[in-house]
C-alpha cells in the first residue's frame, strides 16, 4: 500500500510546479484507508481489466495494478502524465493515455471502471461508459448530491434526468458517505463512494445509437416539467425539439392504448418512462410518414 499524506501530496505537486485545476476537478486523494475501501468493494479478480479516470499521482492505480490483468489510465494534465509515466510506466499491464475521456476512445474490452472522477463532468462520464449495449461495472467516488439522485428514485427533489437515464442502464448497489477532507485541495461538495453493476435487462430500444440518443434527449427534455402530467411533458418537449406538433389529446389516446395513465411525470417508474420514450418516438416517426 502505497504511504501518501496530505503533506506529501502537496510536496509532489509543488515540485510539479501544478495548481491544482478546479475546472478539471483536480482534487487528490492521499487518504490510504479510502484507498483499501475502494480496492476491497471493486473485487477485482486478477483476469479483469481496469479503466481509471484521472489518476493524478497514482495512488489508486498502483494498487489497482495489484489486483487485475491490465489497467488504462486517462490523465488529461500534462505534467501528471508525465509523472505518472516516470513513476509506474514500466510496469507491464499498464497503459497511460493523455487524453480527454470525453474524447477518448476506449479500449472495448473494459471489465470495471473505478475512479474519482471529475466532479464537473460526471453526467457526461456516466453518457459516455455506462449508457450503451454492455456497460462495465464501477466503482466511484463522486459528487454525493448526485449519488442521492442515483439511488434514491422515488422522492420528487432527488428523481431526475440521471435518475432515470442512469437506472435504466446501471443498478446502484451501494453507497458510502466520504469526508472531503481526504482529498487535496478538499472540495467544497460531499461526497460518496458509489458501486454499481450494469442491468441484465437493459431494454432492446436503448441499444440502438440513434434510441439511446433520443431516450436521453426525451428524459432531459421532460425532466423540467416534472411536476406536470406526462402528456403536458411531452408536449413541451415536443415543442422545444421544434420538429414535430402532435396534439395533446392524440398524445393522451396514444398512451391510453398502452395502458399509460396521464399521470405526473414523477409517478412513472425507470422503465415506464422507457417505454413512454419508445412510444413517442414511434408516434413521431408515424406522424411525419403521414
Amino acid at each position: 500500500m502505497n504511504n501518501m499524506n496530505k503533506r506529501e501530496t502537496q510536496l509532489i505537486l509543488n515540485e510539479l510546479g501544478i495548481i491544482p485545476n478546479k475546472r478539471l476537478g483536480q482534487n487528490f486523494l492521499f487518504d490510504n484507508n479510502i484507498v483499501k475501501k475502494i480496492i476491497l468493494e471493486s473485487q477485482i479478480s486478477e483476469d479483469e481489466v481496469i479503466l481509471e479516470i484521472g489518476p493524478g499521482l497514482g495512488i489508486l492505480t498502483k494498487e489497482l495494478l495489484a489486483f487485475s490483468k491490465k489497467v488504462y489510465a486517462y490523465e488529461i494534465d500534462f505534467k501528471l502524465f508525465q509523472y505518472l509515466k516516470k513513476k509506474i510506466s514500466q510496469t507491464a499491464n499498464i497503459e497511460i493515455y493523455n487524453e480527454d475521456i470525453l474524447k477518448a476512445k476506449i479500449p472495448p474490452q473494459i471489465d470495471v471502471i473505478v475512479s474519482n472522477i471529475p466532479y464537473s463532468i460526471t453526467g457526461p462520464i456516466f453518457e459516455k461508459v455506462f449508457y450503451n449495449e454492455k456497460p462495465p461495472r464501477g466503482v466511484l467516488v463522486i459528487e454525493n448530491s448526485i449519488a442521492e439522485r442515483i439511488f434514491i428514485q422515488n422522492k420528487y427533489k432527488t428523481f431526475s434526468r440521471i435518475t432515470v437515464s442512469f437506472n435504466a442502464f446501471m443498478i446502484p448497489v451501494k453507497k458510502y458517505n466520504i469526508s472531503r477532507f481526504k482529498f487535496f485541495p478538499a472540495p467544497r461538495i460531499d461526497l460518496s463512494l458509489i458501486i454499481v453493476k450494469p442491468r441484465k435487462d437493459i431494454n432492446p430500444f436503448l441499444l440502438s445509437d440513434i434510441n439511446r440518443s433520443f431516450f436521453l434527449r426525451f428524459v432531459a427534455g421532460i425532466m423540467p416539467y416534472k411536476n406536470k402530467n406526462i402528456v403536458n411533458a411531452i408536449s413541451l418537449f415536443l415543442k422545444n425539439e421544434n420538429v414535430i406538433n402532435i396534439p395533446k389529446p392524440k398524445i393522451l389516446q396514444y398512451l391510453k392504448n398502452k395502458n399509460l395513465n396521464n399521470e405526473k411525470v414523477t409517478k412513472f417508474k425507470v422503465d415506464e418512462l422507457v417505454k413512454i420514450s419508445e412510444l413517442i418516438f414511434n408516434l413521431m416517426n408515424e406522424t411525419l410518414s403521414i
